[in-house]
């Protein structure tokens, strides 16, 4: 079993130990199933190759005789397919994720305070509810373009989590166009016990595309409380609202604060936080999808393994220092 790190945002050391051992399992464990998968992406691309060939020789042949007949008895075939060549490149890409991720959750379920008779759980195809989303308060979004994958689930401790992918869009109020709202990792988490305190972090840079879910906030007697954040650089990197009744150290914590900042900075990724009462809901944002497979290059790539490992990770990190520290 892989030896269980040391809590949560504590020591810079704990986080480079448990990517050493990540890089241990990935060689080990992973990098085979990548190379199974490399195999198949080879093959297929053979196959492409081959029958791109053979599709422009018959063209060709039809071209050639120039019978209207022979054109339309030939099209039924070669249609039919090219259907099959693009079922066969949607299969590997529906393959490709769900088998990594199910390694990577291995290795994860290994390493932390989960609850062995509530073993995280891997669905490819479901997505957070738009609900949810929206009780985050932390976008003020009708979505009307809400969409999402790869959702995982389990039990940290003695909190319930779930998370996914999601990409989000709503309607321009100077157009019709749909703009982004958020697109990268969401997790909600529950806390089994009664708690009261409303706090939201918004990243500071993105403050003008937030304006109307701080206001929303402020209307619920949020109010900034930027002056009781002790670390600077949080501080710098983040607006933080809380209501007047929540303790904000009580609830975002300094390993905390510290570890996010950490995150931030070294990816360059922007990081949402709400704690509504007893519901937590964090998100981690990502331009592009994450662990989608290339077809015309190789995916034996550690630094695309280990991307989705430090999205996953660090919200988990986030709901066991809360169950842990309350």
């Amino acid at each position: 079993m892989t030896e269980k790190p040391a809590p949560y945002g504590r020591e810079d050391d704990s986080k480079l130990k448990r990517l050493e051992q990540f890089r241990i399992y990935y060689n080990h464990t992973i990098h085979p199933e990548l190379l199974r998968m490399e195999r198949l992406r080879l093959r297929l691309l053979r196959l492409l190759f081959f029958s791109t060939i053979f599709m422009a020789g018959a063209l060709l042949f039809e071209f050639y005789l120039d019978i209207l007949a022979l054109a339309l008895l030939l099209a039924i075939p070669l249609g039919a397919y090219i259907s099959y060549l693009l079922y066969r490149i949607q299969q590997f890409r529906l393959t490709f994720k769900p088998n990594v991720v199910s390694l990577i959750l291995d290795f994860i379920d290994d390493g932390m305070n989960f609850d062995p008779a509530h073993p995280l759980k891997y669905d490819p195809k479901k997505k957070i509810e738009k609900s949810l989303f929206q009780k985050s308060k932390i976008f003020a979004a009708s979505a009307p373009y809400y969409a999402g994958e790869d959702f995982i689930s389990g039990r940290v401790g003695e909190m319930d989590f779930e998370m996914s992918e999601l990409h989000v869009r709503e309607l321009s109020p100077v157009d019709n166009r749909l703009n982004e709202v958020f697109r990268g990792v969401f997790m909600h988490a529950t806390f089994p016990e009664e708690a009261r305190g409303r706090v939201i972090i918004w990243p500071r840079r993105m403050r003008q595309f937030h304006t109307r879910a701080i206001k929303n906030f402020t209307w619920e007697k949020g109010q900034n409380q930027d002056k009781e954040v002790n670390n600077p650089k949080f501080k710098e990197l983040f607006l933080t609202y809380a209501t007047e009744d929540t303790h904000l150290e009580g609830i975002l914590s300094e390993p905390m604060q510290e570890a996010i900042v950490q995150y931030c900075t070294s990816t360059g990724k922007d990081m949402y936080m709400s704690f509504i009462d007893r519901e937590i809901y964090a998100a981690v944002s990502e331009d592009k999808d994450i662990l989608e497979p290339y077809l015309f290059r190789s995916n034996l790539s550690f630094e695309l393994v280990r991307e989705f490992f430090e999205d996953i990770n660090l919200l988990l990190r986030i709901a066991e220092d809360f169950d842990q520290t309350h």
